[in-house]
């Protein structure tokens, strides 16, 4: 071809390859489409990623968990011993109750320390066999002053006097084992007492009682009403509470409060050193051989046979619930931190309205909810303020190689 000129051949056309022909994608059927869901490594992390975080959760607060479940099985308890003492014909003194519950707390105590072969049950090491013994005494006669006071007060009053537990706790600690009693904390114990008096209300405060609005009558003597009226005989009258014997229950439930700090107190001196359910055993043991002793020597006292089926139910809920509040109470705070655990038992004050607005058809007065205040907040600031304690002595402390070990079994000790 000469220079200049041009084809009038046509371009040939390109060549099409067709591997790379686009093809339309077909469907991928659900079976597939999960096979490739469960494949995908951004997904199994996200599942993953919830596991753990589900699971962390449920370690982080099973202990409030189990503390809920013990306080509700506490005020479940406290509610079937206020109806044997209070709502049949036949009723069951304090001691008896006391002896119902521990008799079944000591046997399924020996039964479980069995199974598990718990080390030095069910005595104990040598050495600490006397503050067991201190521990379960002390907390036999507060166990008497709860029931007790149970015969006269609301489950309310009676349960919020048990508040003032960790204030009579520090006093104790300081006249015993010298520890610190600061200023703050005997004004916490004040207002504490101040709240017990306006539960209690003593005529020479409360001249004129206050008179229950659906009655007519003084609120203490309002007592059954609605369940416990189908439950008990027809012929059963509620005895009126005259102010000394209200005066009298309030003075128990403090005799209960200043025992479960003496209580306290001894498992703070015995520590690491006994395992806690030994601990408990000594107590259920101590309370079963006492109460029935003084059910068989007191001359007004007799052991008295329930003659219906409910109240040999309300037995039975006595000693199951018993049981599992202290099982489920230890094992909370063995998982859980001191503070946190103190103040979700306030929850008990609230399950205690609730069961007298059902069953009794009551609301404490205006009184008894100022009082309740007061001892709340004594209390939560009591708890506050060692719990700030306890974090100075940890940034301050310098813990060597021999005395680790010691250091931990003091703070698990204080919880």
């Amino acid at each position: 071809m000469a220079y200049g000129t041009t084809s009038s051949t046509p371009p040939a056309p390109p060549v099409q390859n067709d591997s790379l022909q686009e093809v339309p994608a077909e469907p991928i059927p659900e079976e597939e489409q999960e096979r490739l869901q469960k494949d995908d490594p951004a997904c199994a992390h996200h599942k993953r990623t919830v596991r753990q975080k589900l699971h962390a959760f449920y370690d982080r607060n099973f202990g409030l968990v189990l503390v809920f479940l013990a306080q509700t099985c506490g005020s479940i308890m406290n509610t079937a011993a206020k109806l044997l003492a209070t709502g049949y014909e036949t009723k069951f003194h304090a001691m008896q109750i006391i002896f119902i519950r521990m008799l079944c707390t000591t046997i399924l105590g020996m039964l479980y320390m069995m199974w598990h072969k718990t080390p030095d049950s069910p005595l104990g090491a040598r050495g600490i066999r006397w503050l067991l013994a201190l521990r379960g005494t002390c907390g036999f006669v507060g166990l008497f002053g709860l029931y007790y006071s149970l015969s006269w007060l609301n489950i309310s009053d009676a349960t919020v006097i048990t508040f003032i537990i960790p204030t009579l706790t520090a006093l104790v600690c300081f006249i015993w084992l010298r520890e610190p009693f600061t200023v703050r904390e005997a004004l916490a114990a004040l207002i504490a007492f101040t709240g017990v008096l306006l539960v209690a209300r003593p005529t020479w405060l409360f001249p004129n009682p206050p008179v229950d609005p659906i009655t007519g009558q003084p609120e203490a003597d309002a007592v059954v009403k609605t369940l416990l009226d189908v439950m008990s005989s027809p012929k059963t009258t509620p005895a009126p509470i005259s102010p000394t014997q209200r005066t009298l229950a309030v003075l128990a439930a403090v005799l209960n409060a200043f025992g479960a700090s003496m209580a306290y107190a001894s498992i703070r001196v015995i520590g690491k050193r006994a395992h806690s359910l030994i601990s408990v055993n000594y107590f259920a043991a101590i309370a079963t051989v006492g109460s029935a002793a003084v059910l068989l020597i007191h001359p007004d006292l007799h052991f008295v046979m329930p003659e219906s089926a409910s109240q040999w139910g309300l037995i039975a809920v006595i000693g199951l619930t018993g049981f599992l509040l202290q099982f489920l109470l230890t094992e909370g705070l063995q998982r859980e931190k001191a503070g946190r655990a103190t103040n979700l038992m306030y929850l008990q004050l609230v399950l205690a309205l609730i069961i007298e607005r059902v069953i009794w058809g009551t609301t404490p007065p205006i009184e008894s909810f100022g009082g309740a205040a007061l001892i709340i907040a004594a209390a939560i600031w009591i708890t506050l303020q060692k719990n700030t304690v306890v974090k100075d002595e940890s940034k301050t402390k310098i813990a060597d190689e021999e005395n680790r070990p010691l250091l931990a079994g003091e703070q698990r000790a204080e919880r």
